[in-house]
């Protein structure tokens, strides 16, 4: 008879900790349906690696789960190998997915490391840890969908952020270090990028720190982007996430 130590396999029964074709379906469901979860949440949000690579991520490591289970109740094997060749997979898939954009920023890190943090829910979920499983997944749903609001809130108010400059003409750039330094700001780095060569644009990545003392306590860094966006020599400029 098998200890069962989770609150939801309590509550579920003792069926639910064995290994039987129902509790096989049951966390292949589980494993299914929060990882689709994640994926439409992700895939609302326009990134590449949507609804199908999330399930197919999380399902991979729940059958790793379960045949690990498997292979050590019928052999001497006391060390899950499949699952844990499915967790170093899922990091390289992971790690695969991140890309730079032509303004130097870092892209789908974040789906990246959904990615993967799916993957170990898939893991739970065929080991029948149905309590972390549901925990796990409030967990990166909540990261996913809440904190960002939290962390841009935040990073509004930090006094270094980056900014990604397109000037019409490249004489344009010192009366634009002239007018930054003026509202009270420090450049710490200016980059040109060279993806937009030949474009009849002058493109940079700008580093900056507020100073003045009126900048830190009442500007938000959208509100000195949108005082800077009125400069009739800037074509285009945002910050950086």
């Amino acid at each position: 008879m098998p200890v069962i130590n989770d609150p939801l396999a309590i509550l579920m029964g003792e069926w639910s900790a064995q290994i039987n074709i129902y509790t096989i379906l049951l966390r292949i469901g589980i494993s299914m349906l929060f990882s689709a979860f994640i994926g439409i949440e992700r895939s609302s949000k326009r990134h590449s690696a949507g609804l199908r690579t999330f399930i197919i991520v999380s399902l991979a490591g729940t059958l790793a789960m379960l045949t690990d289970i498997f292979l050590m109740s019928s052999t001497q094997m006391s060390i899950p190998v499949i699952s844990a060749a499915a967790i170093i997979g899922g990091a390289m898939i992971s790690g695969n997915s991140v890309l730079y954009s032509s303004k130097s920023q870092i892209k789908g890190l974040t789906t990246s490391a959904a990615l993967w943090a799916c993957g170990v829910i898939g893991l739970t979920a065929g080991a029948g840890m149905y309590t972390v499983t549901a925990v796990a997944f409030v967990a990166v749903i909540c990261g996913l969908s809440l904190f960002p609001t939290i962390e841009h809130g935040l990073k509004d108010r930090f006094n270094h952020f980056e900014i990604h400059l397109e000037l019409k003409n490249k004489s344009n750039l010192q009366d634009f270090v002239t007018t930054i330094r003026q509202l009270g700001m420090v450049i710490d780095n200016i980059e040109s990028n060279p993806a937009y060569i030949n474009s009849g644009l002058s493109v940079y990545t700008v580093s900056v720190t507020i100073n003045g003392k009126e900048l830190k306590k009442y500007k938000k860094h959208s509100e000195i982007i949108q005082a800077l966006s009125t400069l009739e020599y800037v074509y285009h400029i945002e910050e950086m996430e």
